[in-house]
């Protein structure tokens, strides 16, 4: 069953790179990071790596700022991954965005914490920093919990390093 999950994590990213190779799409953003998996809990923390997608072709402007989707995923030295799709706002400060997201998603545990239920909600917040007008570096904090969905309701707290680069 790990096998599956691990090939259905895998099919979707390379479905992103394939996507990226596409001539005609400009605005896609992948949003590459790494950090640590519930950094709280010295039994349950472990590193982490994952992908994130954003068509910027999808913005909409609003009263809460630039509203775009995100789709992503991420997977852990402990086998548990998480995949997700949600929305995010973008706020610019001249170098600096601030980009709070929100993210509803499957997660399996592996041999990492159980969270109490498959469905789990991601909130984050990212700060990145403009090295060009294609490529961000930043860093970002996110909460996943179940919302009491499940028999328990433990939830988890990471923090990432990010590398956002625009295609």
């Amino acid at each position: 069953m790990k096998r599956f999950f691990l090939n259905i994590f895998l099919f979707f990213l390379i479905s992103c790179f394939t996507s990226v190779a596409d001539e005609t799409s400009k605005e896609t953003e992948l949003n590459f990071f790494t950090g640590i998996f519930d950094f709280g809990d010295d039994k349950q923390k472990s590193g982490i790596l994952g992908l994130q997608h954003q068509n910027e072709d999808l913005f909409k402007n609003s009263f809460i700022g630039k509203i775009s989707p995100i789709t992503g995923g991420f997977l852990t030295e402990k086998n548990a991954f998480y995949l997700y799709t949600g929305v995010q706002a973008e706020y610019g400060m001249g170098p600096l965005t601030i980009t709070p997201s929100f993210a509803p998603g499957y997660y399996n545990y592996g041999d990492g914490k159980d969270l109490g239920h498959p469905l789990e909600f991601k909130s984050e917040v990212q700060i990145s920093f403009d090295l060009s007008d294609t490529t961000h570096l930043g860093m970002s904090y996110n909460h996943i919990s179940n919302a009491s969905l499940g028999t328990k309701n433990p939830g988890a707290n990471s923090y990432m390093f990010n590398f956002l680069k625009q295609f």
